[in-house]
């Protein structure tokens, strides 16, 4: 069994070379500007969307699994912010538009581009209702400029099956209903119904609360959704399925239905039914560690679709095959980007890469020993290139919302990180779950995130903001240490592989250590600066220094561990230990602290997490009484106040 320490517990630093990167709030808040929602829409045009505030969508289309032309209405059920004479909705301008009503009663209104202008004449706090009746085919990449591609059709390579299906996220829900594009504006609940050939099936959000035949070769599936959800999670997926059902029994909640809208092919369901069961393993687990699933009171699923991954639709994922990692993380979504949503495409993070390191934490319960490489794997992929951000500056660009290497694998590595520094996975989960508490069916930025964890574990993790989320690239650790006498001293260089934004990093660092007698003993080192200087005092059985950073808890690259038998840099920084007594150590009451020479001294008690428990002034000789504290090991520092030297003593209790 490997011994963990904490670095307190035997090391006291006495020398470094330091630059401060202590970030202010107000050099955090200056990432906070930025685009917030649609990218068709100007700023103007967005002010005016914000008029109005969306509650409910109903959408009743008419699909089919051939092709993506479709045909019906979208309604959009809103109250005024303010008085309002006309509301601004975004929809694709290609589809017919045969008529709009407000409440009930047709209106003439105004269409440039993909802005619809429509009048409602409300009053502050006035309900509407806009129902927009409307057929056409939705774009393609090569019909919109912006890309295309909310709603797609297209057969699996694997299976053969033809799918249409929608995808919105980040901006393309307006390419098959009219929608207001803001993450801030969660709807309180939808409904969408799909009438479909009778040989299809057609999943949504929420329950089926029923399949109406229409007697004329179609049937109507009927969705409804009775909880917040943000406009690209609502969706449809339509295709020849057979349904395949299993039952979950997640902490916090009763019995949870996971609906699954497999291929027919009489080969898909067996080949990926072991890998659909797995969900309950997955929902089960995540409950215990995130809190209840926040959807229970009506199901999650999947439906089958030709992409490469998955996509979070809120409670039925869309999904083009069935493995572990896949599966967890797109259910992960289920909290971390449906029931709590990034405030801003900047702060994608917020979804993807607590979604992404789900997979780890998945891996870590139920593989025990795959997490390691999954987590090599991501640093990798990370360092492969020198900078990058994990928050998004250009949150316009899809490319840059969904950088595998810096939004899942740099995202998904530094709430690895943060895990580390809070040291306490108890804390860990509670600052999880109280992020769930929070944001429940709202929004967040990573600043805002990073404030529950701060909040949870006490600590302050502006740096961490600034070095690691908002700053770019890596740190390089190189090592070099020797023997002194029964005393070892260490130092620990830093690089950066991009420093003219982000000099330094720091996080704390681990190193492993060989000892004569016991296990190897990993100690943890507090970075301060770019050069660390360190004495372990009592160390004569530490022979190696053979890891740097052994659990890969930080995205770094090794320059090397050296053992320099000429370093004794910083050696004359430490008082002669004649200079100071401690006596009786250990001790279960009293002790005495006696200067061998007079003068001023302060002196500081810490606990071996370094909190300081009492301080005090005294001249040449004093003393404390231990006799209230719990057994452990403590920091006792003395400083001269005429010359500022530092004399430390770790005392046993």
């Amino acid at each position: 069994m490997k011994n963990k320490i904490l670095l307190s517990l035997l090391f006291l630093p006495f020398f470094y070379h330091a630059q401060d990167s202590k970030g202010s709030c107000s050099s955090v808040k200056k990432h906070t500007n930025s685009q917030l929602k649609s990218n068709t829409f100007t700023i103007a045009q967005i002010a005016q969307t914000e008029l109005y505030d969306v509650h409910y969508y109903f959408l009743d289309l008419n699909m089919t699994n051939t092709t993506t032309t479709l045909s019906g209405s979208g309604e959009i059920h809103a109250v005024a912010r303010e008085d309002l004479d006309t509301a601004l909705v975004e929809f694709f301008q290609s589809f017919v538009i045969s008529s709009i009503e407000v409440d009930g009663n047709p209106v003439t209104y105004s269409r440039q581009n993909s802005a619809l202008k429509i009048p409602v004449n409300k009053l502050q706090g006035e309900n509407f209702v806009i129902h927009v009746n409307y057929s056409g085919t939705p774009p393609t990449a090569a019909t919109n400029p912006l890309g295309g591609g909310g709603m797609t059709n297209q057969s699996s390579p694997s299976w053969g099956n033809q799918v249409t299906w929608s995808l919105s996220e980040p901006f393309a829900a307006y390419e098959w209903f009219p929608v207001k594009q803001s993450l801030k504006d969660k709807a309180d609940s939808c409904a969408v119904w799909i009438t479909v050939p009778s040989n299809c099936k057609a999943g949504s959000n929420g329950l089926l609360e029923q399949v109406v035949d229409l007697g004329n070769g179609t049937h109507r599936f009927e969705w409804k959704h009775r909880h917040p959800i943000d406009y690209y999670l609502i969706s449809v997926a339509v295709a020849k399925y057979v349904e395949y059902n299993v039952t979950a029994n997640p902490a916090g909640s009763g019995p949870v239905l996971i609906q699954n809208f497999i291929y027919d092919n009489p080969a898909t369901l067996p080949n990926f039914q072991d890998d659909i069961d797995e969900t309950v393993d997955f929902m089960e687990l995540f409950a215990d560690l995130f809190g209840p699933y926040p959807f229970a009171d009506e199901k999650y699923g999947h439906c089958m679709a030709p992409i490469s991954g998955g996509m979070e639709h809120q409670t039925m994922t869309t999904q083009g095959f069935f493995n572990p990692t896949l599966t967890c993380h797109e259910l992960a979504h289920q909290w971390f980007g449906d029931h709590a949503t990034c405030s801003s495409w900047a702060d994608i993070w917020v979804n993807e890469g607590f979604a992404s390191y789900s997979e780890y934490i998945m891996l870590e319960n139920l593989y025990p020993g795959d997490e390691l490489q999954d987590m090599l794997d991501r640093h990798d992929d990370i360092m492969s290139q020198s900078g990058g951000s994990v928050w998004v500056e250009d949150s316009l660009s899809e490319g840059a919302i969904f950088s595998g290497r810096l939004v899942y694998n740099k995202g998904a590595a530094i709430v690895h990180t943060l895990r580390f520094l809070i040291n306490n996975d108890s804390v860990f989960y509670d600052a999880l779950k109280a992020y769930q508490v929070l944001y429940a069916d709202s929004v967040a930025s990573g600043i805002e995130v990073v404030d529950v964890f701060e909040n949870e574990s006490g600590l302050d993790l502006t740096n961490f903001l600034e070095e690691w989320y908002f700053g770019e690239g890596y740190p390089t650790y190189s090592v070099r240490w020797n023997n002194v006498g029964s005393d070892l001293l260490l130092e620990i260089n830093q690089t950066t592989s991009k420093p003219s934004v982000t000099p330094l990093f720091t996080n704390d660092l681990e190193l492993r250590f060989d000892r004569t007698g016991v296990a190897d003993t990993t100690i943890r080192f507090q970075i301060t600066g770019s050069q660390n200087q360190f004495i372990i005092p009592n160390a004569a059985n530490y022979v190696n220094i053979t890891k740097i950073d052994p659990d890969n808890w930080i995205c770094n690259k090794s320059a090397g561990i050296v053992k320099d038998l000429n370093f004794t840099a910083g050696i004359e920084e430490i008082a002669d230990k004649s200079r100071i007594s401690v006596y009786p150590n250990p001790s279960n009451g009293p002790i005495t602290i006696e200067m061998t020479t007079s003068g001023d001294y302060n002196l500081v008690l810490m606990d071996a997490k370094g909190s300081v428990i009492t301080s005090k002034e005294f001249n040449g000789i004093t003393a404390l009484d231990l006799k209230t504290q719990a057994q452990g090991t403590y920091i006792l520092q003395v400083i001269s106040k005429t010359s500022g030297e530092k004399f430390s003593r770790l005392i046993k209790r």
